[in-house]
Protein backbone atom coordinates (compact mmCIF):
# COMPACT_ATOMS: atom_id res chain seq x y z
CA UNK A 1 0.00 0.00 0.00
CA UNK A 2 1.69 3.08 -0.92
CA UNK A 3 1.83 6.02 1.55
CA UNK A 4 -1.04 8.37 0.26
CA UNK A 5 -3.15 5.12 0.19
CA UNK A 6 -2.42 4.30 3.91
CA UNK A 7 -2.67 7.75 4.76
CA UNK A 8 -6.37 7.69 3.46
CA UNK A 9 -7.40 4.46 5.43
CA UNK A 10 -6.35 6.12 8.14
CA UNK A 11 -8.42 9.51 7.73
CA UNK A 12 -11.34 7.15 6.97
CA UNK A 13 -11.24 4.73 9.87
CA UNK A 14 -9.46 7.33 12.64
CA UNK A 15 -12.21 7.64 15.43
CA UNK A 16 -11.08 11.25 16.18
CA UNK A 17 -12.61 12.57 12.67
CA UNK A 18 -16.14 12.81 13.95
CA UNK A 19 -16.35 14.45 17.38
CA UNK A 20 -13.15 16.74 15.76
CA UNK A 21 -15.69 18.33 13.78
CA UNK A 22 -19.01 17.64 15.63
CA UNK A 23 -18.53 21.86 17.18
CA UNK A 24 -18.85 22.55 13.30
CA UNK A 25 -21.30 20.37 12.41
CA UNK A 26 -23.72 21.32 15.07
CA UNK A 27 -23.78 25.03 14.32
CA UNK A 28 -23.88 24.54 10.61
CA UNK A 29 -26.10 21.72 9.70
CA UNK A 30 -29.08 22.96 11.52
CA UNK A 31 -28.91 26.05 8.80
CA UNK A 32 -28.97 24.21 6.28
CA UNK A 33 -32.02 24.26 3.74
CA UNK A 34 -31.88 20.39 3.63
CA UNK A 35 -31.90 19.70 7.10
CA UNK A 36 -35.08 17.72 7.97
CA UNK A 37 -35.10 18.48 11.82
CA UNK A 38 -35.10 22.16 12.30
CA UNK A 39 -36.54 22.83 15.61
CA UNK A 40 -35.14 20.45 17.45
CA UNK A 41 -32.03 20.32 19.76
CA UNK A 42 -29.26 18.09 17.76
CA UNK A 43 -28.11 15.41 20.90
CA UNK A 44 -25.08 13.30 19.06
CA UNK A 45 -23.44 12.71 15.83
CA UNK A 46 -22.14 9.17 14.86
CA UNK A 47 -20.23 7.93 11.98
CA UNK A 48 -21.76 5.74 9.00
CA UNK A 49 -18.92 5.96 6.57
CA UNK A 50 -16.00 8.16 5.62
CA UNK A 51 -14.31 7.90 2.11
CA UNK A 52 -11.71 10.20 0.82
CA UNK A 53 -12.66 11.12 -2.55
CA UNK A 54 -9.22 13.50 -2.46
CA UNK A 55 -6.75 12.69 -0.05
CA UNK A 56 -6.93 15.61 2.64
CA UNK A 57 -3.81 14.10 4.59
CA UNK A 58 -1.06 15.08 2.22
CA UNK A 59 1.74 17.34 2.59
CA UNK A 60 0.06 19.87 -0.12
CA UNK A 61 -2.86 20.34 1.79
CA UNK A 62 -1.11 20.96 5.09
CA UNK A 63 1.33 23.70 2.98
CA UNK A 64 -2.16 25.38 1.65
CA UNK A 65 -1.71 24.30 -1.61
CA UNK A 66 -3.90 21.34 -2.11
CA UNK A 67 -7.12 20.75 -1.42
CA UNK A 68 -8.72 17.58 -0.20
CA UNK A 69 -12.69 16.20 -0.50
CA UNK A 70 -13.50 13.77 2.25
CA UNK A 71 -17.25 11.93 1.98
CA UNK A 72 -19.10 11.52 4.98
CA UNK A 73 -22.31 9.60 5.83
CA UNK A 74 -23.48 11.06 9.77
CA UNK A 75 -26.23 10.08 11.76
CA UNK A 76 -27.57 13.16 13.78
CA UNK A 77 -29.42 12.01 17.00
CA UNK A 78 -32.25 14.05 17.68
CA UNK A 79 -35.30 13.73 20.58
CA UNK A 80 -37.68 11.88 18.67
CA UNK A 81 -41.48 13.39 17.95
CA UNK A 82 -44.45 11.17 16.75
CA UNK A 83 -43.94 12.30 13.24
CA UNK A 84 -40.29 12.71 13.41
CA UNK A 85 -37.66 9.85 12.79
CA UNK A 86 -35.44 10.46 16.08
CA UNK A 87 -32.11 10.36 14.13
CA UNK A 88 -31.56 10.85 10.27
CA UNK A 89 -28.87 10.03 8.03
CA UNK A 90 -27.56 12.81 6.65
CA UNK A 91 -24.64 13.06 3.22
CA UNK A 92 -21.92 15.97 3.47
CA UNK A 93 -19.30 16.55 1.07
CA UNK A 94 -16.33 18.87 2.60
CA UNK A 95 -13.94 20.52 1.20
CA UNK A 96 -10.59 20.74 3.23
CA UNK A 97 -7.62 23.37 2.86
CA UNK A 98 -5.60 24.92 4.55
CA UNK A 99 -6.61 28.43 3.82
CA UNK A 100 -10.13 29.10 2.21
CA UNK A 101 -9.63 31.64 -0.47
CA UNK A 102 -12.05 34.73 -0.63
CA UNK A 103 -14.50 33.28 -3.49
CA UNK A 104 -15.43 30.50 -1.34
CA UNK A 105 -15.85 32.34 1.54
CA UNK A 106 -19.58 31.46 1.57
CA UNK A 107 -19.04 27.94 1.74
CA UNK A 108 -17.62 28.31 5.34
CA UNK A 109 -18.19 25.77 7.58
CA UNK A 110 -14.99 26.59 9.90
CA UNK A 111 -11.84 25.83 11.07
CA UNK A 112 -11.12 22.26 13.52
CA UNK A 113 -8.56 22.63 16.26
CA UNK A 114 -8.07 18.95 16.95
CA UNK A 115 -8.36 15.52 15.49
CA UNK A 116 -6.29 14.42 12.15
CA UNK A 117 -7.81 17.82 10.18
CA UNK A 118 -6.50 19.77 13.38
CA UNK A 119 -5.62 23.28 11.81
CA UNK A 120 -7.32 23.25 8.66
CA UNK A 121 -10.51 24.61 7.17
CA UNK A 122 -13.96 22.57 6.10
CA UNK A 123 -16.50 24.00 3.79
CA UNK A 124 -19.03 22.77 1.49
CA UNK A 125 -17.32 21.17 -1.33
CA UNK A 126 -19.91 21.43 -4.10
CA UNK A 127 -19.55 25.23 -3.51
CA UNK A 128 -15.67 24.97 -5.26
CA UNK A 129 -15.96 24.35 -8.75
CA UNK A 130 -12.64 22.17 -8.43
CA UNK A 131 -14.50 19.59 -6.37
CA UNK A 132 -17.25 19.42 -8.10
CA UNK A 133 -15.66 18.38 -11.48
CA UNK A 134 -14.23 15.84 -9.27
CA UNK A 135 -17.28 14.01 -8.32
CA UNK A 136 -17.87 14.50 -12.54
CA UNK A 137 -14.53 12.22 -13.47
CA UNK A 138 -15.40 9.95 -11.21
CA UNK A 139 -18.56 9.28 -13.05
CA UNK A 140 -16.17 8.89 -15.95
CA UNK A 141 -14.61 6.61 -14.49
CA UNK A 142 -16.90 4.21 -12.83
CA UNK A 143 -15.47 1.62 -9.58
CA UNK A 144 -15.50 1.62 -5.81
CA UNK A 145 -14.16 3.77 -3.60
CA UNK A 146 -14.49 3.05 -0.19
CA UNK A 147 -17.96 2.65 0.75
CA UNK A 148 -18.83 4.25 -2.30
CA UNK A 149 -19.70 2.55 -5.87
CA UNK A 150 -20.24 4.78 -8.87
CA UNK A 151 -21.88 3.27 -11.71
CA UNK A 152 -22.64 4.31 -14.91
CA UNK A 153 -25.48 3.63 -18.02
CA UNK A 154 -24.97 4.72 -21.66
CA UNK A 155 -22.36 6.54 -23.69
CA UNK A 156 -19.27 7.96 -22.23
CA UNK A 157 -19.77 11.67 -20.12
CA UNK A 158 -18.30 14.41 -21.25
CA UNK A 159 -15.35 16.09 -19.65
CA UNK A 160 -13.84 19.51 -18.90
CA UNK A 161 -18.01 20.74 -18.29
CA UNK A 162 -18.24 23.75 -15.65
CA UNK A 163 -20.32 22.85 -12.80
CA UNK A 164 -22.84 25.52 -10.93
CA UNK A 165 -24.81 25.10 -8.43
CA UNK A 166 -28.66 25.18 -8.74
CA UNK A 167 -30.05 27.45 -5.53
CA UNK A 168 -33.57 26.71 -5.98
CA UNK A 169 -34.29 23.02 -4.11
CA UNK A 170 -35.19 22.43 -0.77
CA UNK A 171 -34.27 19.00 0.26
CA UNK A 172 -31.29 18.65 -1.99
CA UNK A 173 -28.63 20.06 -3.90
CA UNK A 174 -28.39 20.09 -7.63
CA UNK A 175 -25.14 21.14 -10.10
CA UNK A 176 -25.43 21.76 -13.49
CA UNK A 177 -22.71 20.97 -15.52
CA UNK A 178 -22.08 23.24 -18.72
CA UNK A 179 -25.77 22.40 -20.60
CA UNK A 180 -25.37 18.98 -20.66
CA UNK A 181 -25.82 17.18 -17.50
CA UNK A 182 -27.54 18.15 -14.01
CA UNK A 183 -26.50 16.09 -10.68
CA UNK A 184 -28.65 15.61 -8.01
CA UNK A 185 -27.44 14.70 -4.42
CA UNK A 186 -29.47 13.84 -1.52
CA UNK A 187 -28.73 15.07 1.64
CA UNK A 188 -31.08 13.01 3.73
CA UNK A 189 -30.35 9.43 2.95
CA UNK A 190 -32.69 6.39 3.67
CA UNK A 191 -31.80 2.58 2.97
CA UNK A 192 -32.98 1.08 -0.52
CA UNK A 193 -32.80 2.57 -3.95
CA UNK A 194 -34.03 6.14 -4.27
CA UNK A 195 -37.21 6.52 -6.50
CA UNK A 196 -35.66 9.07 -8.34
CA UNK A 197 -33.21 6.76 -9.76
CA UNK A 198 -35.11 3.33 -9.74
CA UNK A 199 -38.52 4.79 -11.95
CA UNK A 200 -36.49 7.01 -14.13
CA UNK A 201 -34.21 3.62 -14.71
CA UNK A 202 -37.43 1.74 -15.00
CA UNK A 203 -39.09 4.55 -17.60
CA UNK A 204 -36.04 4.57 -20.17
CA UNK A 205 -36.27 0.38 -19.93
CA UNK A 206 -39.83 1.09 -21.49
CA UNK A 207 -38.35 3.51 -24.04
CA UNK A 208 -41.02 6.59 -22.12
CA UNK A 209 -39.02 9.52 -23.18
CA UNK A 210 -40.82 11.76 -20.91
CA UNK A 211 -38.26 11.25 -18.54
CA UNK A 212 -34.46 12.36 -18.64
CA UNK A 213 -33.13 8.81 -18.19
CA UNK A 214 -30.08 8.44 -15.68
CA UNK A 215 -26.41 8.44 -17.05
CA UNK A 216 -24.67 7.88 -13.89
CA UNK A 217 -24.90 7.73 -10.63
CA UNK A 218 -23.32 6.53 -7.01
CA UNK A 219 -24.42 4.50 -3.90
CA UNK A 220 -22.73 3.57 -0.52
CA UNK A 221 -22.78 -0.21 0.13
CA UNK A 222 -22.96 0.13 4.07
CA UNK A 223 -25.86 -1.69 4.45
CA UNK A 224 -27.98 -4.15 3.90
CA UNK A 225 -29.82 -2.29 0.84
CA UNK A 226 -27.73 0.15 -1.25
CA UNK A 227 -28.04 3.61 -0.10
CA UNK A 228 -28.34 5.94 -3.21
CA UNK A 229 -26.22 9.23 -3.05
CA UNK A 230 -26.34 10.83 -5.92
CA UNK A 231 -27.90 10.66 -9.66
CA UNK A 232 -26.46 12.46 -12.90
CA UNK A 233 -29.15 12.94 -15.84
CA UNK A 234 -29.16 14.83 -19.04
CA UNK A 235 -29.53 18.63 -18.51
CA UNK A 236 -32.73 20.01 -20.76
CA UNK A 237 -31.00 23.23 -21.67
CA UNK A 238 -33.56 25.51 -22.50
CA UNK A 239 -36.72 23.74 -21.16
CA UNK A 240 -39.21 26.07 -18.63
CA UNK A 241 -40.45 25.16 -15.22
CA UNK A 242 -44.63 24.47 -16.26
CA UNK A 243 -45.13 26.54 -12.47
CA UNK A 244 -43.40 29.61 -13.75
CA UNK A 245 -44.93 29.23 -17.52
CA UNK A 246 -48.65 29.20 -15.39
CA UNK A 247 -47.80 32.17 -13.50
CA UNK A 248 -46.66 33.93 -16.90
CA UNK A 249 -49.69 32.75 -18.38
CA UNK A 250 -52.03 34.35 -15.72
CA UNK A 251 -50.05 37.13 -15.33
CA UNK A 252 -50.27 37.50 -19.05
CA UNK A 253 -54.39 37.04 -19.31
CA UNK A 254 -53.78 34.11 -21.10
CA UNK A 255 -55.15 30.71 -21.13
CA UNK A 256 -52.98 27.81 -20.23
CA UNK A 257 -55.51 24.90 -21.50
CA UNK A 258 -53.28 23.40 -24.06
CA UNK A 259 -50.43 23.44 -21.75
CA UNK A 260 -52.71 21.90 -19.43
CA UNK A 261 -54.31 18.77 -21.95
CA UNK A 262 -50.25 17.91 -23.12
CA UNK A 263 -49.10 17.73 -19.13
CA UNK A 264 -52.55 15.43 -18.64
CA UNK A 265 -51.61 13.46 -21.77
CA UNK A 266 -47.81 13.20 -20.75
CA UNK A 267 -48.60 12.07 -16.93
CA UNK A 268 -50.53 9.55 -18.61
CA UNK A 269 -47.86 7.84 -21.09
CA UNK A 270 -45.64 7.94 -17.48
CA UNK A 271 -48.15 5.94 -15.74
CA UNK A 272 -48.72 3.89 -18.48
CA UNK A 273 -45.15 2.66 -18.79
CA UNK A 274 -44.52 2.46 -14.98
CA UNK A 275 -47.49 0.10 -14.67
CA UNK A 276 -45.77 -1.92 -17.85
CA UNK A 277 -42.25 -1.56 -15.85
CA UNK A 278 -43.24 -2.71 -12.42
CA UNK A 279 -45.64 -4.69 -10.58
CA UNK A 280 -49.21 -3.38 -10.63
CA UNK A 281 -50.74 -5.09 -7.40
CA UNK A 282 -54.30 -4.85 -6.72
CA UNK A 283 -55.97 -3.00 -3.72
CA UNK A 284 -59.04 -5.58 -2.54
CA UNK A 285 -61.59 -4.38 0.06
CA UNK A 286 -58.28 -4.59 3.27
CA UNK A 287 -56.33 -2.54 1.44
CA UNK A 288 -58.98 0.17 0.49
CA UNK A 289 -59.98 0.45 3.98
CA UNK A 290 -57.00 0.75 5.27
CA UNK A 291 -56.48 3.87 2.77
CA UNK A 292 -59.31 5.24 3.69
CA UNK A 293 -58.40 4.51 7.41
CA UNK A 294 -54.87 6.29 6.69
CA UNK A 295 -56.95 9.45 5.39
CA UNK A 296 -58.63 10.06 8.21
CA UNK A 297 -55.82 9.46 10.60
CA UNK A 298 -53.86 12.44 8.72
CA UNK A 299 -57.37 14.76 8.42
CA UNK A 300 -57.57 14.31 12.44
CA UNK A 301 -53.74 14.81 13.13
CA UNK A 302 -53.73 17.96 10.88
CA UNK A 303 -57.22 19.16 12.55
CA UNK A 304 -55.44 18.49 16.30
CA UNK A 305 -52.65 21.21 14.82
CA UNK A 306 -54.30 23.65 12.66
CA UNK A 307 -57.61 24.29 14.87
CA UNK A 308 -58.84 26.44 11.06
CA UNK A 309 -59.64 22.49 10.23
CA UNK A 310 -61.50 21.44 12.89
CA UNK A 311 -65.34 23.09 11.54
CA UNK A 312 -64.87 21.14 8.38
CA UNK A 313 -63.83 17.62 9.76
CA UNK A 314 -67.22 15.75 9.18
CA UNK A 315 -67.47 17.09 5.76
CA UNK A 316 -64.37 16.15 4.19
CA UNK A 317 -64.41 12.57 6.39
CA UNK A 318 -67.49 11.75 4.08
CA UNK A 319 -65.07 11.90 0.77
CA UNK A 320 -62.74 9.37 2.75
CA UNK A 321 -65.88 7.00 3.76
CA UNK A 322 -66.73 6.96 -0.02
CA UNK A 323 -63.63 5.27 -0.76
CA UNK A 324 -63.78 2.94 1.91
CA UNK A 325 -67.54 2.12 1.12
CA UNK A 326 -66.78 1.36 -2.34
CA UNK A 327 -63.61 -1.68 -1.10
CA UNK A 328 -66.37 -2.83 1.48
CA UNK A 329 -68.82 -3.84 -1.60
CA UNK A 330 -65.95 -5.16 -2.93
CA UNK A 331 -64.77 -2.79 -5.47
CA UNK A 332 -60.97 -3.08 -6.41
CA UNK A 333 -58.08 -1.04 -8.12
CA UNK A 334 -54.66 -1.81 -9.68
CA UNK A 335 -51.94 -0.33 -7.43
CA UNK A 336 -48.16 0.95 -9.48
CA UNK A 337 -45.39 2.94 -8.85
CA UNK A 338 -46.48 6.89 -9.54
CA UNK A 339 -44.75 10.10 -9.32
CA UNK A 340 -45.32 10.86 -5.60
CA UNK A 341 -45.10 14.70 -5.71
CA UNK A 342 -46.34 15.71 -8.82
CA UNK A 343 -47.47 19.36 -9.55
CA UNK A 344 -46.68 22.26 -12.36
CA UNK A 345 -42.90 22.72 -10.61
CA UNK A 346 -41.54 19.06 -11.52
CA UNK A 347 -42.40 19.52 -15.33
CA UNK A 348 -40.45 21.21 -18.12
CA UNK A 349 -41.65 22.26 -21.25
CA UNK A 350 -39.07 22.23 -23.93
CA UNK A 351 -38.96 25.15 -26.55
CA UNK A 352 -41.43 22.57 -29.11
CA UNK A 353 -43.25 22.16 -26.22
CA UNK A 354 -42.54 18.57 -25.20
CA UNK A 355 -43.31 18.29 -21.56
CA UNK A 356 -41.26 16.40 -19.04
CA UNK A 357 -41.82 15.30 -15.67
CA UNK A 358 -38.77 15.26 -13.47
CA UNK A 359 -37.96 14.78 -9.68
CA UNK A 360 -39.51 10.83 -8.64
CA UNK A 361 -38.07 10.95 -5.41
CA UNK A 362 -42.14 11.57 -3.65
CA UNK A 363 -42.38 13.95 -1.06
CA UNK A 364 -38.86 14.20 1.05
CA UNK A 365 -40.67 14.16 4.56
CA UNK A 366 -42.41 10.66 4.14
CA UNK A 367 -40.11 7.57 4.69
CA UNK A 368 -38.82 6.07 1.84
CA UNK A 369 -40.38 2.45 2.31
CA UNK A 370 -44.12 4.66 1.45
CA UNK A 371 -42.40 6.57 -1.01
CA UNK A 372 -41.30 3.42 -3.20
CA UNK A 373 -45.10 1.71 -2.24
CA UNK A 374 -47.42 1.06 -5.36
CA UNK A 375 -50.06 3.60 -5.16
CA UNK A 376 -53.46 4.56 -7.17
CA UNK A 377 -52.43 6.84 -10.05
CA UNK A 378 -54.78 9.13 -9.07
CA UNK A 379 -52.83 10.57 -6.39
CA UNK A 380 -50.75 11.61 -8.93
CA UNK A 381 -53.58 13.53 -10.93
CA UNK A 382 -54.80 15.43 -7.60
CA UNK A 383 -51.36 16.28 -7.45
CA UNK A 384 -51.47 18.23 -10.44
CA UNK A 385 -54.95 19.55 -9.89
CA UNK A 386 -54.34 21.22 -7.07
CA UNK A 387 -51.30 22.73 -8.76
CA UNK A 388 -53.20 24.70 -11.05
CA UNK A 389 -55.38 25.79 -8.12
CA UNK A 390 -52.56 26.93 -6.37
CA UNK A 391 -51.13 28.96 -9.72
CA UNK A 392 -54.42 30.95 -9.97
CA UNK A 393 -54.68 31.17 -6.13
CA UNK A 394 -51.53 33.09 -6.31
CA UNK A 395 -52.35 36.16 -9.04
CA UNK A 396 -54.53 38.59 -8.19
CA UNK A 397 -57.50 38.84 -8.50
CA UNK A 398 -57.98 34.93 -8.09
CA UNK A 399 -58.61 33.35 -11.40
CA UNK A 400 -61.40 30.51 -10.51
CA UNK A 401 -61.91 30.26 -14.19
CA UNK A 402 -58.97 29.66 -15.08
CA UNK A 403 -58.10 26.94 -12.90
CA UNK A 404 -61.27 25.29 -13.90
CA UNK A 405 -60.38 25.69 -17.37
CA UNK A 406 -56.64 23.84 -16.33
CA UNK A 407 -58.32 21.15 -14.31
CA UNK A 408 -60.72 20.56 -16.93
CA UNK A 409 -58.21 20.32 -19.91
CA UNK A 410 -55.73 17.84 -18.15
CA UNK A 411 -58.17 15.40 -17.49
CA UNK A 412 -59.16 15.18 -20.83
CA UNK A 413 -55.49 14.82 -21.46
CA UNK A 414 -54.80 12.41 -19.66
CA UNK A 415 -57.88 10.69 -20.72
CA UNK A 416 -57.13 10.84 -24.55
CA UNK A 417 -53.56 9.13 -23.57
CA UNK A 418 -54.60 6.67 -21.08
CA UNK A 419 -58.37 5.58 -22.25
CA UNK A 420 -59.51 6.57 -18.93
CA UNK A 421 -61.22 9.94 -17.90
CA UNK A 422 -60.15 9.77 -13.89
CA UNK A 423 -62.88 12.21 -13.65
CA UNK A 424 -65.18 9.00 -14.22
CA UNK A 425 -64.21 7.74 -10.79
CA UNK A 426 -65.01 10.80 -8.52
CA UNK A 427 -64.95 9.49 -5.26
CA UNK A 428 -61.39 8.26 -5.55
CA UNK A 429 -60.39 11.57 -7.08
CA UNK A 430 -62.40 13.94 -4.46
CA UNK A 431 -60.94 11.88 -1.33
CA UNK A 432 -56.94 12.13 -3.07
CA UNK A 433 -57.92 16.00 -3.43
CA UNK A 434 -59.21 16.29 -0.36
CA UNK A 435 -56.08 14.28 1.35
CA UNK A 436 -53.75 16.40 -0.63
CA UNK A 437 -55.52 19.84 0.60
CA UNK A 438 -55.24 18.68 3.62
CA UNK A 439 -51.50 17.92 3.54
CA UNK A 440 -51.55 21.46 2.16
CA UNK A 441 -52.96 23.17 5.20
CA UNK A 442 -49.96 21.32 7.79
CA UNK A 443 -47.63 21.94 5.52
CA UNK A 444 -48.24 26.02 5.01
CA UNK A 445 -49.55 26.31 8.44
CA UNK A 446 -46.09 25.40 9.60
CA UNK A 447 -43.88 26.42 7.20
CA UNK A 448 -45.83 29.58 5.10
CA UNK A 449 -48.79 31.03 7.32
CA UNK A 450 -49.57 33.73 4.24
CA UNK A 451 -50.03 30.71 1.83
CA UNK A 452 -52.96 28.87 4.60
CA UNK A 453 -55.23 30.68 2.43
CA UNK A 454 -54.92 28.76 -1.07
CA UNK A 455 -55.77 25.07 0.77
CA UNK A 456 -58.42 26.48 3.01
CA UNK A 457 -60.45 27.68 0.07
CA UNK A 458 -59.90 24.37 -1.57
CA UNK A 459 -60.94 22.69 2.00
CA UNK A 460 -63.95 24.74 1.75
CA UNK A 461 -65.00 23.30 -1.52
CA UNK A 462 -64.00 19.55 -0.76
CA UNK A 463 -66.14 19.53 2.56
CA UNK A 464 -69.46 20.90 0.60
CA UNK A 465 -69.09 18.41 -2.53
CA UNK A 466 -71.10 16.06 -0.59
CA UNK A 467 -74.21 18.54 0.21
Amino acid sequence: MSEAASIRVAMADSPALLPSLAPLLHEWLPRQRWFAGKGRPVTAFSLVSATEILPVGTGSVAAGTGTGLLHLLVRVHQPATPAQSPDDCYQLLLGVRAVLPPRLASALIGRVTEGPLAGRTVYEALRDPRLAELLLERFRTPGTLGALRFDRSGPAIAAGLAPRVLDTEQSNTSLVYGDAYILKIFRRIFPGTNPDLELPLALAREGCGRVPAPVAWFEAATAAEPLTLGVLQPFLSGAQDGWQLALRALADGRDFTDEAHALGRATAEVHTALAAALPTPALHRAQTEHLAAAMVHRLEAAAQAVPALVPYVPGLRTAFDAVAALGHRGRDWAAQRVHGDLHLGQTLRAADGFWSLIDFEGEPARPLPERRRPQLPVRDIAGMLRSFDYAARSHRPWNADWAARCRTAYCEGYARAAGADPRGEPELLRAHETDKAVYEVLYEARHRPDWLPVPMAAIHRLAAADD
